[in-house]
């Protein structure tokens, strides 16, 4: 970090874009590669931003870009760490947003859906030894039985250029949603999300202490 404050005067914008796949069911997860998952997702992205804050904070400006992925929301059979990695970027991205805008930095989330890139290729990752149990759900979606590479609808150049457009604008969201069938998606989740509340609404609002009726 100390480098690129010589040669460039400061990190204005920083993009967390480390990261890959790793699918199995929860019963399958190996440890260390769960353990390795949540090292690259969530700590590493903690650890570069605590390395660019300081240099932010002292020139009060700056933008930090924490990419998720739609999997956050939809978390399917088969992707429970993964999804799980992504919720925790967007929770901390989310507390960071709050903590440093009144400092003039910014903090936003990408949630992306399927994009032509590797990331279903070469840097998707999973359970080295399936259970047969779940052969009918997270088993479909092991790399042997997959067919998206190479045929997502997403154009990475397109992202790109539009995420610029946002990280320059004048008030960029905490949360950017990328690519139509992320959008549908999205919308979709938190529909079935709503529902689910309104459903048990009344047991939700009904468990604060009974206090005694004023005289």
């Amino acid at each position: 970090m100390a480098g690129a404050e010589e040669r460039f005067g400061g990190v204005d914008v920083l993009v967390n874009n480390a990261g890959y796949g790793y699918r199995a069911a929860v019963e399958e997860g190996e440890e260390a590669a769960v353990q390795q998952l949540f090292d690259t997702h969530v700590f590493g992205t903690a650890r570069t931003i605590k390395a660019v804050l300081p240099g932010m904070r002292r020139r009060r400006s700056g933008t930090i870009v924490n990419l998720s992925s739609i999997g956050a929301r939809l978390s399917p059979p088969g992707s429970g760490y993964y999804a799980a990695v992504k919720a925790a970027v967007e929770a901390m991205t989310l507390s960071l947003r709050r903590e440093v805008e009144p400092l003039g930095i910014t903090a936003m989330v990408v949630e992306p859906g399927g994009f032509r890139t590797d990331f279903a290729g070469r840097s998707l990752t999973q359970a080295e030894t399936p259970i047969g149990d779940y052969a009918q759900t997270a088993g479909k979606r092991r790399k042997e039985q997959d067919t998206v590479h190479g045929n997502q609808p997403g154009d990475p150049a397109k992202a790109a250029a539009r995420l610029v457009d946002v990280v320059e604008s004048d008030t960029p969201p905490y949360m950017l949603v990328l690519g139509n069938d992320a959008s549908d998606a999205f919308r979709a989740a938190l529909d079935a999300l709503r529902a689910d509340v309104d459903a048990w609404e009344q047991v939700s609002r009904s468990t604060d202490v009974d206090e005694p009726d004023a005289e």
